[in-house]
């Protein structure tokens, strides 16, 4: 009679279990939209820029008012280049949530989607090791616009993490200073079955890249194959 009990209770919780692990794959293939929806705008990410980041943060429709009072709370991914030094393919990603208080909401109080470039290996290991302050933890600036960023300013070109946002069909480089991102250590076993830290994800090699991620996947390694960062800044 236990035994009966314990099966009909895990058959019960099955559908919940497959619920979540709906919502998060959903989560991946919602930021692999936005990320191609918004390399295909015409004064976009600077591609060279673009070809220098080790890894992009992508959070979809981060909205006012849904972590605290003012406040902001937004869910989405990580992704890295493979390999030592960043300089092999996109690997997996690793889910990561966005908090802060009144951020992105510049720009009309709607739903606001964020991309984040992550432009050496030091900013990497930040977000991969604990839960990071923007501006404080981890030097941020707006991202600069158009075909090229060569002439954005040292400040923008010297930053570890380079912030765009995208609402009401505008896109532009905002400044996240203030905000946290941190591994969503939960959303990342439901999504891969087995508790994993964003390094065991990204850096580790312990988890192959799901399928709801492979068109993320290779948008990145059709858009930016190659890392074009000075080698130096590698090591």
């Amino acid at each position: 009679m236990k035994t009966l009990l314990t099966l009909l209770l895990a058959c019960a919780c099955l559908p919940l279990a497959l619920a979540d692990n709906e919502k998060e794959q959903e989560r991946v293939k919602e930021s692999g939209a936005v990320l191609k929806e918004i390399l295909n705008i015409p004064d976009d990410i600077p591609q060279d820029l673009l070809d220098k980041a080790e890894c992009l943060v992508v959070l979809p429709s981060v909205k006012k008012g849904a972590f605290g009072i003012g406040g902001s709370f937004g869910r989405g991914v990580m992704i890295c280049r493979s390999g030592q030094h960043y300089t092999g393919p996109w690997g997996p990603p690793a889910m990561y949530a966005l908090e802060g208080v009144n951020i992105g909401f510049q720009l009309g109080g709607e739903a606001t989607d964020f991309v984040l470039l992550v432009m050496n290996p030091k900013g990497a290991r930040s977000l991969l090791s604990s839960k990071v302050k923007l501006g404080a933890d981890a030097s941020a600036a707006a991202g600069p616009k158009g075909r090229s960023g060569e002439a954005a300013t040292d400040v923008v070109m010297n930053a570890e993490i380079l912030s765009y946002s995208r609402a009401k069909g505008l896109f532009a480089g905002i400044s996240l200073e203030g905000s946290t991102l941190r591994s969503d250590g939960g959303a990342n076993e439901k999504l891969y079955g087995r508790k994993l830290s964003a390094k065991d994800i990204i850096r580790l090699g312990k988890v192959k890249t799901p399928a709801c991620a492979q068109e993320l996947v290779a948008l990145l390694d059709r858009k930016s194959p190659k890392n074009h960062s000075e080698p130096k800044s590698l090591q």
